[in-house]
């Protein structure tokens, strides 16, 4: 069965950090789904948390009109401040956007009330596949690390995601319906190779919601390891309660219970993450 799925497939804005170097530049990583409901909204906040605590310099960029990243991280979309809309309809600069977050060294591209329409706005903008990598091309010489949060959806929104992003992160829940969208999202992968941005490669699946008391969720593992070998990331994200309960106290499961299994899985994910995809962290002071 899988294998016949796959073959088808608001704090006040404070100084950003100062660039380190002409030539540093952050790895841009969209994690995207197009399956809701599978864990990229925990995936981005928790794995953006965890790689600040390294030491790194993170930017999470809430690509998502449900804004559920925004406000795990204390940011109301009623505040009136701008947000990553603003970017993408050219009104402000990224940089008049973002804002420090927890912990130390992460910062929010909100998304506000405006982001629902955003969408709509762009079909008749020019370039506006492209808004999003033009939107970062002002801050990214100031971060290791941007993550965007994308839209359950392979929508207009998605689609600026993976024009700006170097690598394309995919959760994947542990269970066979999670599987039967990756092919969609894999062929939107190749076209937008083809057509935006040759330099994006699939920088990994993650498996989320994995139950190891269960036996399908065992196979789903098993059998997506052996087809897609080394994409797919060796750490595994478990059910967690700590994961569930965290967004409610406006917090990262990092900041909740860092003892927990779901926090100690998102810190063994970053480590595995950063020596994939990254260079040392950019030297200098905040």
């Amino acid at each position: 069965m899988l294998y016949a799925a796959v073959a088808s497939f608001p704090p006040p804005l404070l100084l950003l950090p100062p660039p380190a170097s002409d030539s540093a530049m952050a790895h841009v990583v969209a994690i995207a789904n197009q399956r809701g409901g599978v864990g990229t909204t925990p995936t981005a906040i928790n794995l953006a948390a965890a790689l600040a605590t390294m030491g790194r310099r993170v930017l999470l960029v809430d690509l998502d009109p449900q804004g559920n990243a925004s406000s795990c991280l204390g940011f109301s979309r009623d505040q009136g401040l701008p947000g990553i809309y603003d970017a993408l309809l050219d009104f402000r600069p990224l940089s008049d956007a973002l804002t420090e977050v927890r912990p130390t060294g992460l910062w929010l591209a909100p998304a506000t009330r405006d982001l629902v329409g955003a969408e709509i706005e762009l079909v008749d903008e020019d370039g506006r596949e492209r808004r999003l990598r033009r939107a970062l091309a002002d801050v990214r010489g100031r971060f290791d690390d941007i993550l965007i949060d994308c839209p359950p959806s392979l929508g207009l929104l998605t689609l600026n995601a993976l024009a700006a992003a170097d690598t394309l992160l995919v959760p994947l829940q542990a269970e066979y319906y999670a599987i039967e969208g990756l092919g969609d999202l894999l062929r939107t992968l190749s076209a937008v190779r083809r057509g935006m941005n040759p330099d994006l490669v699939l920088g990994g699946i993650v498996v989320t919601m994995f139950d190891p008391r269960n036996n399908l969720c065992r196979d789903v593992d098993q059998q997506v390891r052996e087809h897609f070998g080394q994409d797919v990331l060796a750490t595994v994200i478990p059910r967690n309660v700590r994961l569930g309960e965290a967004p409610s106290h406006g917090r990262t499961a990092i900041e909740h219970d860092p003892r927990s299994a779901g926090a100690r899985a998102y810190s063994a994910l970053a480590r595995e993450w950063a020596s994939r995809h990254r260079a040392p962290a950019l030297s200098g002071a905040m």
